[in-house]
């Protein structure tokens, strides 16, 4: 995977993707498509998109069953989409299980779609997880343990806030896949989010990838405020 911008279009229906799309008419994205908006208008976005010329994440965090996995990852891959993810917490057979769906499910003469495990939300703090999961461990070792499972269950990567890429980079090298959330510009709100960081520190840690939201969508101008994050994350000099 080269370092992509994937943009999230957390939108409610097709009109305000196709809104938000128009202003990127000439400029091929990698756009991610949660929950909110796939369960709304069901496969056929992506078809949709697809027709666009976009890469798409289908940011669905799978968590059931190793095989109920098997078989919605098996679905899954006929859409041809490039990435998804399933929550680390459902254990190494749940992930082992999403791999076999995927390779099952990839048309022939296709790429299967990359895999990666979410580890821990961005919006998850350290006292979340003592209080309310009553997890006694260090958010940063578990998101270490849970990408090393990830790992051994033959995944492709990890969703992790910037502040665990290196030591995943330092336990499990450069080429697992380190898909950050949490994106802000200096300036933003932190809104939901309390794990986040900079377009510019995401880059420096090491992270394969940074997925941004509303630092675009809810931008005026959608397109000069991608333009704005993209070159910092590339860390163009003028």
């Amino acid at each position: 995977m080269e370092r992509p911008l994937i943009v999230a279009l957390d939108f409610k229906d097709r009109k305000e993707v196709d809104a938000f799309l128009n202003h990127f008419k000439d400029e091929k994205l990698f756009v991610k498509v949660g929950m909110e908006l796939f369960y709304q208008e069901g496969p056929s976005i992506i078809s949709h998109i697809k027709q666009h010329g976009h890469d798409i994440f289908l940011d669905l965090k799978l968590h059931d069953i190793p095989n109920t996995v098997k078989q919605a990852m098996r679905g899954l891959a006929k859409l041809e989409v490039d990435l998804v993810n399933v929550h680390a917490a459902g254990g190494k057979k749940m992930m082992e299980a999403a791999i076999e769906g995927l390779v099952a499910g990839t048309p022939a003469g296709k790429n299967r779609p990359a895999c990666i495990a979410v580890t821990q939300l961005t919006s998850t703090s350290q006292q979340m997880v003592q209080d309310e999961l009553l997890i006694n461990k260090e958010i940063n070792h578990i998101v270490l343990h849970y990408a090393k499972m990830a790992h051994e269950s033959g995944l492709d990567g990890v969703v992790c806030s910037t502040h665990e890429v290196e030591a995943l980079q330092e336990h499990l090298g450069s080429t697992f896949i380190k898909v950050t959330p949490g994106i802000r510009m200096k300036n933003d709100s932190a809104d939901d989010q309390t794990r986040i960081a900079t377009p510019e520190l995401a880059r420096r840690l090491g992270s394969t990838a940074i997925v941004v939201g509303r630092s675009i969508t809810k931008q005026k101008n959608p397109y000069e405020a991608y333009l704005h994050v993209k070159k910092a994350w590339e860390e163009i000099v003028e």
